[in-house]
């Protein structure tokens, strides 16, 4: 009778005890979240106006995906403008050992995103081609190491974070609705460029062991020129051209992301 009692005991002892253990396995680990970069990581196109000189928004991709995975600690310094070497210099001092997640959106500037955009509106379809074909050059040849340079400075400050790199999307639906504007020849010429773009970050990401999202197949259906444009094209304010709506950050952006990490 005694021994009966006293195996009860420890059967009771192991099962409370792997009941523990399976609880402590299943807590989620405590997610401690940064992002850096452009204004495609600020969240520019969703606001009339904006409360702060880098004009970053609550609805951006950064502050969709920290509320949807109940991030402990979230910071995002991305800014509007920013280039590779604001990011080393002005937003990586953010970044910690502390941080287990980092994303970055970066490059289009350092390409001459505006500039090219401005030339393929004013010069038509051979100035539009020159432009691209000029971001194009440097994007194949300069921006590389420039990737590099930024994305060991993150790897430097935030060394236990896994890191995602977020891409550009394509920003035309060729043969869309837009009756006005850019000819498809230009819009053909511009997604070019972003494809571009994109190979080279995503080549980048891979040498450093980093994550690339993809976003142009969420974006696929829903360029400008589309029925259903997730993203903006020259409206006002000026700074929210060429830059996703809200949907783009939270039909197109969150998802994209949250495919790649979980």
């Amino acid at each position: 009778m005694r021994l009966s009692r006293a195996l009860l005991c420890l059967a009771a002892a192991a099962a409370a005890a792997l009941s523990t253990t399976a609880i402590a396995d299943a807590a989620p680990a405590a997610v401690n979240y940064a992002a850096v970069g452009d204004s495609y990581a600020a969240g520019v196109g969703t606001q009339s106006s904006y409360d702060n000189s880098c004009d970053r928004s609550s609805k951006g991709y950064p502050s969709l995906w920290a509320a949807a995975h109940s991030a402990s600690a979230f910071t995002n310094v991305a800014c509007s403008g920013a280039k590779t070497s604001d990011v080393i210099n002005g937003q990586v001092g953010s970044l910690s050992s502390a941080n287990t997640v980092v994303t970055v959106t970066v490059g289009g500037n350092d390409a001459g995103f505006s500039s090219t955009m401005e030339s393929c509106i004013v010069g038509g379809d051979s100035g539009c081609k020159s432009a691209v074909d000029k971001a194009t050059n440097f994007v194949n040849t300069t921006l590389p190491g420039l990737l590099d340079n930024t994305y060991n400075a993150i790897r430097g400050h935030a060394p236990n974070a896994t890191v995602y790199v977020v891409g550009y999307p394509r920003f035309y639906q060729i043969g869309g609705s837009c009756s006005v504007g850019l000819s498809d020849t230009s819009r053909g010429y511009i997604n070019g460029g972003a494809d571009t773009l994109d190979s080279a970050i995503s080549a980048a990401a891979s040498r450093h062991g980093f994550r690339f999202v993809d976003v142009r197949t969420a974006f696929g259906n829903h360029g400008i020129c589309s029925s259903s444009a997730w993203l903006n094209s020259v409206t006002w304010p000026v700074v929210n051209s060429y830059h996703p709506n809200s949907s783009g950050y939270s039909s197109g952006y969150l998802p994209a992301l949250t495919a790649v990490t979980g």
